[in-house]
Parts: structure tokens; sequence; C-alpha cells
């Protein structure tokens, strides 16, 4: 029997999994630019930088980084921009919803915030629905924010307050570094 999933915090060594997750689908792209190993590297290095806004939690699968979620914190505004990705071949296993859902609690308790944010492109139905079972509300429509592939996309918004009903479902245990 392999160990159930669990959220841990990102590391240095996870930046080969980062990569492969980036390799495992075209829409990785709109997570940042990792195409080679330094990219990775560097796009793990500031994700786990202690000094830098980012609190990054790696959904490790059997001690493989296979997701991420982070908030990205505005401390002057107790504030938090929410994000998460999940490599292709873990997709729909519900992994990113329960990841999403623990660390929002963390963020709106132990982590200190009083509000997350997120966007996600509005053919993006499935983020919607991790942001739903995470306990974030829908606050509108920000019209052809995005620029995707030449063409100009619309992107559904989300929040949830430290104050609002903390959601029902399952959530990935948090393991501490």
């Amino acid at each position: 029997m392999t160990d159930a999933p669990v959220l841990r915090p990102l590391t240095a060594d996870d930046a080969e999994a980062v990569l492969a997750a980036f390799r495992s689908a075209p829409d990785m792209a709109r997570q940042g630019t990792v195409t080679t190993p330094q990219e990775a590297e560097r796009y793990v290095a500031r994700l786990t930088d202690p000094d830098g806004p980012h609190r990054a939690w790696a959904v490790d699968d059997g001690g493989t980084c296979v997701g991420l979620v982070a908030v990205t914190v505005d401390a002057a505004n107790a504030t938090g921009w929410f994000w998460y990705w999940v490599h292709a071949t873990h997709r729909g296993r519900g992994l990113a919803r329960r990841a999403a859902a623990a660390v929002a609690d963390w963020a709106l308790s132990d982590g200190g915030l009083h509000r997350l944010e997120l966007g996600h492109r509005m053919n993006n139905p499935a983020s919607g629905a991790v942001a739903r079972a995470a306990g974030f509300v829908r606050e509108g429509t920000e019209r052809e924010k995005f620029l995707v592939d030449g063409r100009r996309v619309d992107v559904a918004t989300y929040g949830r307050l430290r104050t609002d009903p903390v959601p029902s479902g399952e959530r990935l245990a948090i393991r501490p570094a």
C-alpha cells in the first residue's frame, strides 16, 4: 500500500518534478516559463525564497511533487493571490480540489490572511470547480484580461474571506517542513 498524497513545503529537490509537470501539457505554459532544468531551478528558488511573498506547497504523491498550490501574499493588506496546478497525468483524481481546500483553510487561519483571490480562464471550468470546492465565491468576470495565443480571453474571478463558511469535503493533510 502506498502512502496517501500529502501537502508539504516545496523544496529545491522538486525542480526536476516541476520541469516534468510543465512538460506534461501545453496549458502549463500559463503557469510560467519552465522549459529547461535551469528554468525549473529558478522557478522553485523564487517560490521557496524565505524572504519572498510566496507560500508554496507541493502536492506529494509517493515522494514526488505532482502538483502545486501557492499563495502569493500581500502582507500589508493581509490578502493573497491563490493559484494551483497539477501534472497532466495526475489530473482527474481530486488532488487539486483537496489540496486547494487545505491550503485555503491554512492561509485564512494559521497563515494570517483575511482574503484570498484567484482567477481562471473562462474556458477552464475545471479550475472553477476546484475554486468552488475550496470555498471560493465567484465575484465576477474580468473581460478580455489575458492574451492567450494571440486571442483575448475572459477571466472568472473568485474570493474567499476568513469569515466565509468553511466548505465541507476531503482535504490533503499538510505535512510541515
